[in-house]
């Protein structure tokens, strides 16, 4: 299956500076396409006067680093330290700027006294830290993770053994309700890493864990990717593959914890395939870097960020601002020539199946498409495109290729919708859509 990450690799990379008229700024060129592009803070480095010069004109959602962590936010029982937090969470706010509240509840960076407790005397500790810092936070967080790094990596597909799982297998959906109760605006997110590739089985795993969620009406609203990505570990080539299917869940989706090892052409390369990969989702509602300069990242020595060390912007910065600002880019209506909102191909005298397709967002460079079936759940639907457009992506759907133009798309277990990406090459038509019952 090919897929929108690996045609970014192979593309021309976007590095031109802003058109005029386009965002100057990372947050002000997310803003175009309703999402927001924000960054993780350390309380430490807000004396660094380069740092908060960054941080005030890029950003528009600021992360704690680790300030709002449990060890950090309940360092003894039942006595709860919020000072480096709220400095993070008032710069941000004094500035404008929303905060994603990072963590609530983890296996790692629990306060000694949680790390010699178990059982039920851990569960209730643990719910009563969700319950206290979301209630202290209210009204003040765009998002929490209120679950992070709960599930193994491996080819188990199951929850990680730590002191909280072995409460019980519902702690994570206690520990959702709990922070429903306590802050009932801010969205829940359910956080991790090494989710980014569909075909694996930790990522297979969280997404059964958030189905079942959404079945049953435990209070998720997103999932956030962290995103941590080097040589050795790349953006995998079914990155918007994943995202999508989360997406289609009902859950709003973000990308975390951003950062990429590298340099050069190479890093900005895989940098542009991440944020396209976000932009042609549509419930994927922003991007957060971990970290503003390269020495300030947990991982400096690969250079992971958009400004170097002295705070000048990198090759990954001006990919990313260019990918941002073409989000938004108006299609001129001359070379729109597909006419009505939607188009229907029927079949009526072979089981009644109906094609739906419909326009969805458009790009300097690429469109996306969604087809909705009716009339059967074994369906088969061709779509057609005209050269030299090719398709780039596909999602909800088994696809196979007749040609370089003509795919053989079938249903894949996640219903009767399905949608693509065109690279278009300057050919703006709709492809053909027709529909048979397989």
């Amino acid at each position: 299956m090919s897929t929108l990450v690996a045609a970014a690799a192979g593309a021309a990379l976007l590095v031109a500076s802003p058109a005029s008229g386009a965002a100057s700024t990372l947050a002000a060129a997310a803003q175009q396409s309703g999402r927001y592009f924000g960054t993780a803070v350390a309380a430490n480095k807000l004396g660094d006067s380069t740092y908060v010069g960054i941080l005030n004109r890029e950003f528009d959602m600021v992360t704690a680093e680790n300030e709002m962590k449990m060890d950090a936010t309940e360092p003894n029982q039942g006595q709860f330290s919020y000072g480096n937090a709220d400095r993070i969470v008032n710069q941000a706010r004094n500035q404008g700027k929303r905060v994603r509240g990072h963590a609530l509840a983890w296996h790692s960076q629990q306060p000694g006294w949680m790390q010699n407790m178990s059982g039920t005397a851990l569960r209730n500790a643990m719910l009563n830290h969700v319950t206290q810092v979301a209630t202290y936070y209210r009204g003040k967080i765009y998002a929490w993770d209120v679950v992070n790094e709960a599930y193994a990596d491996g080819s188990s597909g199951g929850r990680r053994d730590s002191n909280l799982q072995r409460t019980g297998n519902d702690w994570i959906e206690a520990a959702f309700r709990a922070a429903r109760a306590a802050d009932p605006n801010a969205k829940l997110c359910y956080n991790d890493y090494n989710t980014d590739n569909w075909s694996h089985a930790k990522t297979q795993g969280v997404y059964r864990m958030v189905q079942d969620f959404k079945s049953r009406g435990v209070p998720i609203d997103c999932v956030g990717f962290q995103a941590h990505f080097n040589s050795g570990n790349p953006v995998p080539s079914n990155y918007h593959t994943t995202l999508q299917n989360f997406a289609n869940l009902g859950v709003d989706v973000q990308i975390t914890e951003l950062d990429i090892e590298g340099s050069g052409s190479t890093q900005a390369q895989q940098y542009q395939g991440v944020v396209q990969a976000c932009l042609a989702v549509t419930r994927c509602t922003g991007i957060t870097v971990w970290g503003i300069r390269d020495t300030d990242s947990w991982r400096a020595s690969g250079t992971p960020l958009l400004f170097d060390g002295s705070g000048n912007k990198k090759a990954a910065y001006n990919s990313v601002l260019s990918v941002l600002n073409n989000a938004s880019t108006t299609v001129p209506t001359t070379t729109d020539t597909t006419g009505p909102t939607t188009t229907t191909t029927s079949n009526p005298g072979n089981g009644g199946c109906t094609a739906t397709y419909s326009e969805g967002q458009k790009w300097s460079d690429r469109f996306n498409g969604q087809v909705t079936v009716s009339g059967t759940n074994n369906w088969i639907v061709t779509v057609t495109v005209s050269s030299p457009q090719r398709i780039i992506a596909t999602w909800n759907t088994s696809a196979t290729w007749e040609t370089a133009n003509v795919m053989t798309a079938r249903p894949n277990g996640n219903g009767n919708t399905f949608g693509f990406t065109i690279q278009h090459g300057g050919n703006w038509s709709w492809p053909s859509i027709s529909c048979r019952v397989g």
